[in-house]
């Protein structure tokens, strides 16, 4: 009879193990599986040498780096480059502009900001991100007129 209780005892202390192990587990429903993996977009090279990335995901974010537009035009064919090449960024990392939280808008003129903020103006649905806006005193790189970077939530799976 003693080695029976004990096989017994035994077996609901193996299940109580495995209940609590599972409970556990699963006791950060947010995390994802993999969302401590850093996700990488295209990689700029200077060189032959890696520059920056163009995104990276990590922790349900992906980060979208600085998007100007390096042709011959004004403010408002440059805001507009500029917001459509965020959002094919945004759509190949699995976000979208809906999904943006937080943008910053380096201007090379403040005189443009009233021209910059017309185009920009409803590009990103019925809530808005969170925006700062500054004219770079030395200018943008590349002779763009404007230049965007943005944080966003990834879309819900």
């Amino acid at each position: 009879m003693k080695t029976n209780r004990r096989t017994i005892f035994k077996r609901i202390l193996a299940g109580t193990a495995g209940l609590f192990s599972a409970s556990l587990a699963s006791a950060n429903p947010m995390k994802e599986e993999g969302s401590d993996d850093i996700k990488t977009g295209d990689v700029i090279m200077d060189q032959d040498i890696p520059l920056f990335s163009s995104s990276q995901t990590y922790g349900g974010l992906v980060y979208i780096a600085g998007i100007g537009a390096h042709f011959a035009g004004d403010i408002t064919s440059h805001t507009a480059h500029v917001l459509e090449e965020m959002k094919k960024q945004l759509e190949k990392a699995g976000s979208s502009m809906d999904r943006v939280l937080k943008v910053n808008v380096y201007l090379n003129d403040i005189k443009e900001w009233k021209a910059m903020n017309a185009v920009f103006h409803g590009k990103f649905g019925k809530n808005p991100p969170v925006r700062t806006t500054i004219a770079a005193p030395g200018g943008i790189p590349g002779d763009s007129l404007v230049e965007m970077d943005c944080i966003a939530a990834l879309n819900n799976k």
